[in-house]
């Protein structure tokens, strides 16, 4: 592979707000590295995503040693990471323990950012209790981020009792008609909650990119005020 075939958008943070992130699913371990002996030569850190543990261990070592690694959202830090900066400003919501992959791709994204969201798990429509007992420290983050898969009827019900942002996600959990999360993606597009924002199946990074959007607009109004 030649580094002809590949050109990285360092400009990216200074345009956007957003640093550079490498989605790995389809790339070979080759492509993979190449990228990497990149970034490492610029000094620059990345956020990989879709990163699957054996092509993880297929990198050289030197590159397999440099990446801070979940396996449960796929995602890894590599080279230089932000600190965190904001903290207790999103909250990420998993209607179900299956769903959490999903959320942590999306909490992984805003801490590359040097944001630290909080994340609540299994909080599902199911056993309604177990939103409401959170809603109060839910609502204490302005910005809330709901990954649901199955009927995400957790979206709804979200974006009608708070007042912030709501970014939905919707997975490919569930049996059957579910369909591979298309059934999750209509109910929250179709929902009657006004103002809900969704994103794209299984797009927790996709999520996490909006609301970095979201705080970086109120940041910049902020400074100019």
């Amino acid at each position: 592979m030649s580094q002809d075939e590949v050109t990285l958008d360092f400009g990216r943070g200074g345009r956007i707000g957003q640093d550079e992130a490498i989605y790995c699913g389809e790339k070979s371990a080759a492509q993979i590295a190449m990228i990497l002996d990149l970034a490492e030569a610029a000094g620059a850190g990345l956020l990989l995503t879709r990163l699957d543990p054996a092509k993880l261990e297929t990198l050289p070592p030197g590159h397999r040693g440099g990446i801070d690694y979940c396996p449960v959202s796929r995602t890894g830090f590599f080279g230089p990471l932000r600190s965190v900066s904001g903290a207790g400003q999103v909250a990420i919501l998993s209607a179900g323990t299956s769903d959490i992959p999903v959320a942590r791709e999306a909490e992984r994204t805003l801490r590359h950012a040097g944001h630290q969201a909080t994340l609540f798990s299994d909080i599902g429509v199911a056993g309604l209790w177990r939103l409401t007992d959170r809603l109060d420290e839910i609502r204490a983050h302005p910005v809330v981020i709901v990954v649901a898969g199955m009927d995400a009827a957790l979206a709804s019900v979200v974006g009608g009792l708070v007042a912030g942002p709501v970014i939905c996600v919707p997975t490919s959990v569930g049996y059957g008609v579910a369909a591979g999360g298309r059934a999750a993606l209509d109910a929250m597009l179709a929902s009657c909650a006004p103002g809900l924002s969704v994103c794209n199946i299984d797009n927790g990074y996709g999520a996490a990119c909006a609301a970095l959007r979201l705080l970086n607009g109120a940041r910049r109004l902020q400074e100019r005020g």
